[in-house]
């Protein structure tokens, strides 16, 4: 299954965009929360980001307040957070819910396309990161306990193809 490029985003700054200003690009994919034992990932996703966005490679950050309570904060709070603490360039959204009636209809998308551990649709925790190819198809779901910096030759590849 293929992510729908019409679909409607907001940006952490409150500006509405439509997926298809990614068209062509590897996009990652990712819950995040600023006060989870995960939130250090911040740092190996810029990481990635820094190594990977001339070939190609976007990062899509999207704060969720669904898993213990960890993002209570405003967009601002959020992104100042994530600048002061881990220099993050890449692209912060507005908050959303991952799971539920009021999921995201992005994040209904890509658990449709990639069941997690046991064949679960639910997102399960913060970080949870989907890795989606230039032609919009899901290529990858990934739990939160994995690193970034251990999906490097699966950014790789699709970044090839």
């Amino acid at each position: 299954m293929k992510i729908d490029y019409n679909t409607t985003i907001e940006l952490i700054s409150g500006r509405l965009i439509d997926l298809s200003e990614f068209r062509g690009k590897v996009l990652l994919i990712c819950n995040t929360a600023s006060h989870c034992g995960y939130t250090p990932q911040y740092a190996e996703l810029e990481q990635l980001y820094r190594s990977h966005k001339e070939k190609g490679l976007e990062i899509l950050g999207f704060p969720c307040n669904q898993f213990g309570r960890q993002e209570p904060g405003t967009g601002v709070e959020i992104m100042e957070f994530c600048q002061r603490h881990y220099d993050v360039s890449f692209q912060m959204c507005a908050k959303v819910r991952v799971n539920g009636q009021r999921e995201h209809p992005l994040f209904h998308q890509l658990k449709q396309s990639r069941r997690g551990f046991l064949g679960t649709r639910r997102i399960m925790w913060n970080f949870t990161k989907f890795l989606v190819g230039r032609q919009g198809d899901v290529l990858a779901r990934f739990g939160s306990r994995r690193s970034p910096s251990t999906l490097i030759k699966k950014i790789d590849t699709a970044l090839r193809d």
